[in-house]
């Protein structure tokens, strides 16, 4: 069995940082999907790819793997440069503001 071990970034839709503290183990598909012949949807026997695991900390995701025969590859992650403006949200609609607030 083949793993990857990640931080997932956050998501697209949402400028917060949720759930981007926890490391996912998640395992690597076994097989490639097929197609259907009745319906024509996509379909795997592989259970393992719909599994996946979180831990709190890079090292206890290692150490499942290890326990559990894992073969599992780490990947670095990347980190975001946070946004911290000096007014902060507010500083949008302060009247001290020198240019019209427009869309």
């Amino acid at each position: 069995m083949q793993a990857r071990i990640y931080q997932p970034s956050k998501s697209a839709m949402s400028s917060g940082m949720a759930k981007t503290k926890n490391w996912v183990l998640e395992f690597a598909p076994a097989q490639p999907r097929g197609i259907d012949p009745l319906m024509g949807w996509t379909s795997s026997r592989d259970t393992q790819s719909q599994v996946r695991l979180r831990f709190d900390s890079k090292e206890a995701a290692l150490d499942y793997a290890r326990e559990h025969g894992i073969d599992a590859v780490v990947l670095p992650p990347h980190k975001r440069r946070p946004n911290i403006r000096p007014g902060g949200y507010g500083d949008n609609f302060a009247a001290s503001r020198r240019i019209a607030w427009t869309h």
